[in-house]
Formats: structure tokens, sequence, C-alpha cells
């Protein structure tokens, strides 16, 4: 994993990088630190009283636990780190992220689908639109991710880690591990692309819904309709974004995977390792969901934002005053 040998002379080494993707992984770590960090302080002081706000939940909890992973993941790649840390890395860390980042591809098509129900059949209150059953989705959700993508990589990456070994995780499971591994994969890239179809259903029936009533009301507010644009679009973008490369790449290096090493094949291993850091990007972007789509959350931060404004300019009266 932290080789600095050439797999072929294609202008690329394992050296370089690993100490990108690392450099870009502890630079992620901060923002996404600070985002969801209010985030979460913002989501307690809100009521659980809509579908929306149990997904939304459910993903700021998400987001939180890909968050921790981040540092462990950046560590991991350097050259020198500890083969305990990688293998831990391996076991634990790496299993969580991607348990948290399918149950984020679940919740943003809860979400998309959420906002097809309120969007485009408003009328009526439907049974998937039930408090109840959203949280027992939820909670069936992570239930399914826990028990099929980290306990299983916890107790079958169990073979003795061999440091220097580029493929440090695949080694460390067993047999069963491996075909388990390969099972788990297949599972998560259908989920992903079932997900895919739903959401795209979804907000194509939405912005047909949307703009048809912003050109029957017969407003030409080019503001107006930039921010009904990305009301709109602003969980396809993220989707797109972040999850959409991964898979696409994942589908064409398996392909190759069986193949002769050549350029194609390193070039697309090392786009992979990329497109992991790139859904790893998440974390940034789903506060982007929370502030556009969920008007209690944006009435919430600005409402602890000027608490925190009217705060400090009480201390530096006070402050004033006890100069003078």
């Amino acid at each position: 994993m932290a080789s600095s040998s050439p797999v072929l002379d294609c202008g690329l080494d394992e050296f370089t990088t690993h100490m990108v993707l690392s450099s870009l992984l502890f630079l992620l770590f901060v923002p996404a630190t600070a985002l969801n960090s209010v985030a979460a302080w913002v989501c307690l002081h809100l009521r659980s009283s809509s579908t929306f706000m149990v997904y939304l939940k459910n993903l700021v909890v998400a987001d939180l636990l890909m968050t921790l992973t981040l540092p462990l993941s950046a560590t991991a790649l350097l050259p020198g780190c500890p083969v305990a840390l990688r293998a831990f890395t391996c076991r634990v860390s790496d299993p969580v992220f991607y348990c948290c980042m399918y149950m984020s591809v679940i919740l943003l098509g809860l979400i998309s689908l959420d906002r097809f129900f309120k969007v485009v059949r408003p009328r009526g209150r439907r049974p998937c639109q039930s408090l109840t059953l959203s949280k027992t989705i939820s909670a069936s959700a992570w239930l399914f991710f826990i028990t099929s993508n980290i306990l299983p990589t916890i107790v079958l990456t169990n073979q003795v880690p061999v440091n220097g070994s580029r493929d440090l995780c695949m080694k460390m499971k067993s047999p069963t591990g491996k075909a388990l591994h390969q099972k788990v994969v297949s599972i998560n890239n259908a989920i992903f692309w079932c997900v895919s179809v739903l959401i795209g259903v979804c907000y194509v029936c939405i912005a047909r819904k949307v703009f048809q009533s912003y050109k029957n009301s017969g407003s030409n507010n080019d503001e107006g309709n930039r921010r009904v644009k990305v009301r709109v679009f602003v969980v396809v973008m993220v989707f797109l974004l972040c999850f959409v490369p991964y898979h696409v790449l994942r589908i064409l290096y398996m392909k190759l995977r069986a193949d002769k090493p050549s350029c194609l094949k390193t070039k697309l291993r090392f786009a992979k390792k990329f497109s992991v850091w790139l859904a790893m990007t998440n974390v940034c972007l789903d506060p982007l969901i929370y502030f556009f789509l969920c008007k209690p959350f944006r009435n919430k931060l600005r409402e602890m934002i000027r608490i925190g404004d009217w705060t400090n300019s009480q201390s530096s009266t006070n402050n004033d005053e006890a100069t003078v």
C-alpha cells in the first residue's frame, strides 16, 4: 500500500500517489470536522417532526462517522506507517467508511423520494411519509450495513499483516472473507445503481413540476430562478459529483482486473483511488443539502449565529465599560 516502486513505467508511482492522497485527506478533515460539528449541533436543537428531518439527522451521523475515518486513512497512506495501524484501517476504519458511504447513498435516495411526494404529489399523506416508517427504514439500513459490511470484515480479516504488501487489506482476509467481500461489493453496487435510477426518476419529475409552476407564475426574477434550480438539483449535484465517478471507475477497473498489467489498468487503479477521495468529499457537500432544502435547519442556524453575534457584542460592550 505504501510501496514506492512503480507498477509499470506509466509515469505513475505508489509513493507520489499516496503522498498526494494523504495530503488531500488531511486537508479534507479540517472543513469536514467544522461543517459536520455545526450541522450536528444544529440538528440536536431540532425535533424529528418530519420524514425529511429523520433522514437528515441520520445523514449527519453518517457524515460524522465518515469524517472520523479520514485521519486514519490519511495516516495509513504515509510511508513508514506502522503495520498495526494499517491493519486497523483495513479491519475497522475502511469498513466503517464504506458502511457510511452506502448509508449516505440510501439516505439521499430516501430524501429524493420524500421531496418527490412533497413537490409532485403534495395532497394527502402516504404511508411512506410516516415518521415511524422513516425511523424503521433508517434503523434497518444501519443494521443491514453494520451486519453485512462491518462485522464480517472485522471477523474475517484475520490473517497476519505483512508490511510492504501493496494489497494488504485483501491479503489479510481469509478465503471466506475474500468470497464474502466480493458478494458484499456486488450487493453495494446493485444498491447504488438502484438508488441512482430512483434519484433520476424523482428529480426529473420534480424538475418538471417546479419549473412548470415557476413558469405559470409569470415571474421574471432571475435570482429567484437560480435559487429554485439550486434547491431542486442540490441532491443530484452532490450525488453525481461524489459517488458516480467511483462506481463507474470501479466497473471499468474490475473488467480489466484479470488482464495482464498495462498502463491503462494502472491508470484506472490510480484514478479509482482518487475517486474514493472524491466520494469522501461528500462529508463537506452534504451540509449544502441541509441548508438549501431544510428551512428549520436554516432558521435554527441563523438564530444561533445571531445569538452568538449578540453574545459577542454584549461581551465586547462589557469589556469596554470595564476599561472606561
